[in-house]
């Protein structure tokens, strides 16, 4: 009687820890779910920052930031191998690493639909590059000084070896294309009256994903996305099973901002007011 006794307490501790197992192991199931998309992580913005980054707009009326022309922009002719599919015009083509990666991203793609005569006809200058340029060319061509993309070192002039690029393959497939690889055509046709800059189908400029995309979508030139951003607040997108939410911040001194901790972020100044944090939820 006592061995049956026992047995009957040894199989209910038995079934009580097994039950505890199951409500611990479902407690910690749902802690591990919930808590990451809850979570915030807290960032230091500096006002700094509001001259930093991909979306930085740059026109007449606002001028590259003090300090930020690209100084890691290298001689591509001395560096031959960071030339892969494209030509240079000439050995005074200067870019950065990672601007020259993306474009050799983009035309890996145009070279799978048969589009391959590529060629880099201008692209980081400095001051005094502008400046020159900008006396023979004069305002109706070119910016004067720290007023042009190509000192921010974001930009550069796309050519063709098969003619010019209104009417090329390889400016007819990155004008439809470019957007899907974080460039965007800046000087549109039907954009001249916003930019002040006549239609220049060579200019292309790096601003990333989901922004140029989004920007083909809404058919906004930089100045209308910047003021779109500004007035949504966030918007959210979708693009390749990726989630986009952007978020505009006025930033006037530093500060802290919160963002959610389950995704990867990219911060970037306006360069008139404000940032932009772009977080991405795979």
């Amino acid at each position: 009687m006592k061995k049956i006794f026992l047995s009957v307490i040894i199989l209910l501790l038995l079934g009580y820890g097994v039950a505890q197992y199951k409500a611990t192991s479902e407690e910690k199931k749902q802690v591990r779910d919930v808590t990451p998309q809850n979570s915030e992580l807290t960032i230091k913005v500096t006002k700094e920052q509001i001259y930093k980054g991909n979306l930085l707009l740059v026109n007449k009326d606002h001028p590259v930031p003090s300090g930020n022309g690209d100084s890691e922009a290298v001689s591509l002719s001395k560096h031959k191998e960071l030339i892969k599919g494209f030509g240079l015009l000439d050995n005074s083509i200067k870019l950065s690493q990672s601007l020259v990666q993306n474009f050799s991203t983009m035309i890996e793609a145009a070279d799978k639909d048969g589009v391959r005569h590529f060629l880099i006809n201008s692209g980081y200058r400095d001051a005094k590059e502008q400046n020159e340029l900008y006396q023979q060319m004069g305002a109706e061509y070119a910016m004067p000084a720290g007023y042009s993309e190509h000192n921010l070192g974001l930009s550069l002039d796309i050519g063709s070896t098969r003619g010019e690029m209104s009417r090329a393959p390889e400016g007819n497939w990155l004008k439809e294309n470019a957007w899907d690889y974080g460039f965007i055509l800046r000087y549109q046709q039907d954009k001249t009256a916003i930019t002040g800059i006549l239609y220049e189908p060579w200019h292309f400029r790096y601003v990333g994903l989901p922004h140029s995309t989004i920007m083909r979508d809404k058919n906004f030139a930089l100045e209308e996305y910047l003021d779109y951003l500004k007035e949504k607040k966030t918007i959210t997108t979708t693009i390749n099973h990726k989630t986009y939410e952007i978020t505009y911040y006025s930033v006037s001194k530093n500060t802290t901002i919160h963002i959610p901790a389950n995704g990867r972020y990219e911060i970037s100044g306006n360069n008139m007011d404000g940032i932009i944090v772009t977080v991405v939820f795979n």
